[in-house]
């Protein structure tokens, strides 16, 4: 059992200073070798939150998919990524923090405040936003956002394994396990793995 699951406290406090449409941001993929960050803004209706909502990382793969399920049929949701050149130009917390923008700017009605996994807040968030440490431990809209995130990027690491099978996207989803860093040694750097970290930049450099 999780010791501390997530509740609505922070949405509410929110909507006594006068806040209406209130969304949580959460972000996945920051310390992946390979792949987009991927970002992804939930706006949850009041009158039906999905059961079982909690930080995706404390969930089964099966039990992601279905509350993930869930979220898409009952809430306001969108998704916003930074593509491996952006990370590798604007670097991968910029890219992160971009990624939330882009996110929370592609909610079908625009959120007037922002709850945000992290401590850090997007710049175009403005005053009108709330950094949470372990935010997907203690907001429900932040962790309805970082189940979403963690499915649709884990889906789109899969998708992009069967194009390149040697490194076991499709298990580690980008991550650096002994598996993908095998499959560097046998197969080298593909277009979706992230120049500027360092296994990368270091096989890079032995290829030379």
């Amino acid at each position: 059992m999780c010791k501390q699951a997530p509740d609505y406290s922070y949405e509410t406090d929110a909507m006594r200073r006068g806040y209406i449409y209130i969304a949580g941001v959460d972000e996945v993929g920051r310390g992946c070798l390979a792949g987009p960050v991927v970002a992804a803004s939930v706006r949850l209706d009041p009158e039906n939150i999905p059961q079982g909502l909690h930080d995706s990382k404390k969930l089964s793969a099966k039990k992601r998919e279905q509350i993930y399920e869930a979220i898409m049929g009952a809430a306001d949701v969108a998704i916003g990524m930074c593509s491996v050149e952006e990370i590798d130009d604007l670097n991968i917390l910029n890219a992160s923090l971009k990624a939330m923008e882009r996110a929370v700017e592609g909610l079908s009605k625009e959120a007037d405040f922002v709850l945000v996994d992290g401590n850090k807040i997007p710049a175009g968030f403005g005053l009108n936003a709330q950094a949470i440490i372990k935010g997907d431990s203690k907001s429900l809209s932040i962790a309805a956002a970082s189940i979403v995130a963690k499915v649709y990027r884990d889906r789109l690491m899969s998708s992009l394994a069967h194009e390149y099978p040697d490194y076991g996207w499709e298990k580690n989803a980008g991550y650096g396990t002994k598996l993908h860093l095998q499959g560097l040694e046998t197969a080298g750097v593909t277009p979706h793995h992230r120049t500027s970290f360092k296994p990368i930049k270091d096989r890079l450099e032995k290829n030379k």
